[in-house]
């Protein structure tokens, strides 16, 4: 039977039960899906999860109490004074983006359902995020993205391709704290076509924004993947990519 034609809507989590249903999404996805450590009780949670904001993405068309089908965790600076850091910074020292003393927004724990894998619902998570980011005079989008595995050679192609490409200017650049090279191939080696092939959606969403990267990948062994820390200044986006974020709203 075809699923019905999905009506999304985004809205940050405001009850237990919202963020419950986040932590089960991410639990289906992280732990079951692609292999993290496995905390228990069905739910995916750190100690940042009680200071951040969840966005949400619903599909209305879904039975009740089965309608979240996407999240991302939000962390403001004041969120991150609270839990003492960003959660990024255990993996990059994020020094460079500090001193730049613009707003700044990290983000986090992306994932949809297996099944609205198509673009579309990463493209409605992608406009509540524009509004929040609007709302709020957010002036630097920044957090780790994931390549799963941990097989660094396996992926050279992409991490080259994102090195030689994308790599942040000198005022953004921050750096792994437990560095992996990243150009692991020279630019003549590059097959362009196959990298990209590699490079997750979430990654390329970014990079389509004018996102660059820090400078060397991190392998996180608990969560079976290798990262990358993605950066977007809001500010530089021309009016194309900007219309391709906020979904066409004004």
């Amino acid at each position: 039977m075809a699923r019905p034609t999905p009506i999304f809507e985004t809205a940050l989590a405001r009850t237990q039960e919202e963020l419950r249903a986040a932590l089960a999404l991410r639990y289906r996805v992280f732990v079951e899906e692609l292999g993290a450590a496995d905390h228990g009780a069905g739910l995916e949670q750190d100690r940042f999860d009680a200071h951040a904001k969840h966005l949400l993405l619903y599909d209305r068309a879904r039975p009740e109490g089965d309608q979240v089908v996407g999240v991302y965790r939000l962390m403001d600076e004041a969120a991150a004074r609270a839990a003492g850091q960003f959660y990024s910074e255990d993996e990059y020292d994020l020094g460079p983006l500090r001193d730049t003393g613009l707003s700044l927004l990290e983000l986090g724990r992306s994932c949809v359902r297996p099944e609205y894998r198509d673009g579309q619902a990463l493209f409605h998570l992608w406009r509540g995020l524009a509004a929040y980011v609007l709302d709020h005079g957010i002036e630097v989008l920044f957090g780790v993205a994931s390549f799963h595995g941990t097989d660094n050679e396996g992926l050279a192609q992409p991490l080259s391709l994102l090195h030689h490409r994308h790599l942040a200017p000198a005022h953004l650049r921050v750096q792994s704290r437990r560095h992996e090279p990243m150009d692991r191939l020279p630019p003549d080696a590059i097959d362009r076509i196959a990298a990209m092939q590699q490079i997750p959606a979430l990654i390329k969403a970014y990079l389509r924004l004018g996102g660059v990267v820090g400078e060397g990948a991190f392998v996180d062994h608990d969560f079976n993947t290798t990262d990358v820390c993605l950066i977007v200044e809001t500010a530089a986006l021309n009016d194309r990519q900007r219309a391709l974020y906020a979904g066409g709203a004004a």
